[in-house]
């Protein structure tokens, strides 16, 4: 059976049988472009920041600060674009997943010695693929709307730096723009996710044999402390114990019974090994148990990676204080805290007297 040839799309001249010349269009049988295929992966909670800025000259900066622009507040309408264009990355970038977003927040803040403003879009959704384009899409129509409703005072604007600062969620975990220096505030701006944890006292417990002895860096517990401070909790403790027992339940009554910290959160320990005892650990401590937790922790960390049924991960009261016990990976100790950031204030609030929402 012969073998179809195929071509790009273009007039290509053959020759007939009676030598007279035609011309054949052959029309390539697959697709130059493709839009990758998801539907095998397992929705997570997404979110990304991006920003960029634009310089708008002193004339238009000082207008736009004091309300005196022809076409009305520019930064309110800014932030609606920025929003509306969010929700329709879609349909302007061509190969762009349609997602059901959750939210989207865009700021516009003035940049004081530059005569500029810059944009900051963050957006969130649980979904099977990540949610950068949206936040990027953001920031370009927000941009393109001060632009906009700027160019009849100064027609010389100038956009630039527009960029992805972070993004959360997904296998990939965490990631960070290497030059990016601006998204401890973007993230402090999230109000939804900061507020909630503002002002708690954590401690911080990293197990593991290996990192006790000064034989391998400590990545996770660092990890933990980066999470909550971002969120404006104070780290009141962090310490570094081998995978012993008695020393972890020591540790974590001491944390919950006499500092009365809020949370206290462990990395390593949880796996299957013969070392591996910190969810024995929390027993002997003589915390109660919340079943659920550690089947949610599971549950989500298999959406990664199936090996998350393997771990022991858990959560529990001891007294007053949230205890979280989770993997030694950093990406899984980042997936774990996103998982329970909603869950925390209630499971506190509940655990000292108050009532159960409504």
């Amino acid at each position: 059976m012969a073998t179809r040839k195929t071509y790009h799309p273009s007039v290509v001249k053959t020759q007939g049988e009676a030598g007279v010349s035609r011309t054949e269009i052959e029309v390539r049988t697959q697709s130059r472009f493709k839009m990758i295929d998801v539907g095998s992966k397992t929705p997570t909670r997404r979110y990304a920041v991006a920003s960029g800025r634009i310089r708008v000259g002193k004339e238009a900066f000082l207008r736009i600060k004091e309300g005196r622009m022809p076409k009305g507040d520019v930064l309110a309408l800014a932030e609606a674009a920025g929003i509306m264009a969010a929700k329709r990355a879609p349909d302007l970038i061509p190969l762009c997943h349609p997602l059901s977003l959750e939210q989207v927040v865009v700021r516009c803040d003035f940049v004081e010695g530059e005569h500029a403003i810059e944009v900051r879009c963050e957006a969130v959704a649980t979904s099977k693929t990540g949610v950068e384009m949206e936040a990027l899409a953001g920031v370009s129509g927000a941009l393109l709307s001060i632009y906009d409703l700027t160019k009849g005072v100064n027609p010389a604007l100038w956009i630039s730096d527009i960029h992805l600062q972070l993004k959360e969620g997904g296998k990939s975990g965490k990631w960070v723009h290497p030059e990016s220096t601006a998204q401890k505030r973007a993230r402090e701006r999230h109000v939804t996710r900061s507020a909630a944890l503002n002002g708690l006292t954590v401690a911080v417990l990293t197990i593991s044999d290996r990192v006790s002895k000064g034989l391998a860096e400590d990545a996770s517990g660092p990890a933990v402390n980066a999470f909550f401070m971002e969120r404006g909790a104070q780290i009141a403790a962090h310490e570094v114990i081998a995978d012993e027992k008695a020393e972890v339940a020591k540790f974590l009554r001491h944390c919950a019974l006499e500092a009365n910290i809020d949370i206290i959160v462990s990395t390593g320990g949880t796996g299957v090994g013969p070392r591996d005892v910190t969810p024995e650990a929390l027993v002997e401590a003589g915390a109660r148990m919340i079943p659920g937790i550690g089947e949610l922790l599971r549950s989500r960390g298999s959406q990664t990676t199936p090996m998350s049924w393997l771990s022991r991960s858990e959560g529990a009261l001891l007294g007053r204080t949230l205890i979280l016990i989770l993997p030694g990976s950093p990406n899984a100790v980042i997936e774990g805290l996103l998982t329970m950031e909603p869950l925390i204030p209630h499971a506190l609030h509940v655990a000292r007297g108050g009532g159960h929402a409504k």
